[in-house]
């Protein structure tokens, strides 16, 4: 039985901070690409970040880039996000997920990619 946990979620102002966490049961991220996903209210889901937990390589999307940060802690088992200067617009449920890693050095970014997901979490900015 795999299960991904996410955790942080919740209201922050503009320009505010928050920090997301993704925990695994059943599996190690160790063979692992673990990325992040929103969906915000009538729209398609968006990828976020990822990162490839075997040397630590990170891709961002555009949106988020130079604002989030994804990291790993190998001993716990965890993937977190790290969300700062926050804006309206990153208002999303968001989600964790992971594949199987391949040799394949290009990040997968469509969320049919991603097998394992998480339930999500609200992340809410206000104006």
């Amino acid at each position: 039985q795999v299960q991904l946990v996410e955790s942080g979620g919740g209201l922050v102002q503009a320009g505010g901070s928050l920090r997301l966490s993704c925990a695994a049961s059943g599996l190690s991220f160790s063979t692992y690409v673990v990325g992040w996903f929103r969906q915000a209210p009538g729209k398609e889901r968006e990828f976020v970040a990822a990162i490839r937990w075997i040397g630590g390589s990170t891709y961002y999307a555009d949106s988020v880039k130079g604002r989030f940060t994804i990291s790993r802690d190998n001993a716990k088992n965890i993937v977190y996000l790290q969300m700062n200067s926050l804006k309206p617009e990153d208002t999303a449920v968001y989600y964790c997920a992971a594949y199987l890693s391949g040799a394949s050095l290009r990040f997968r970014i469509r969320s049919d990619e991603y097998r394992y997901w998480g339930q999500g979490t609200q992340v809410t900015v206000s104006s």
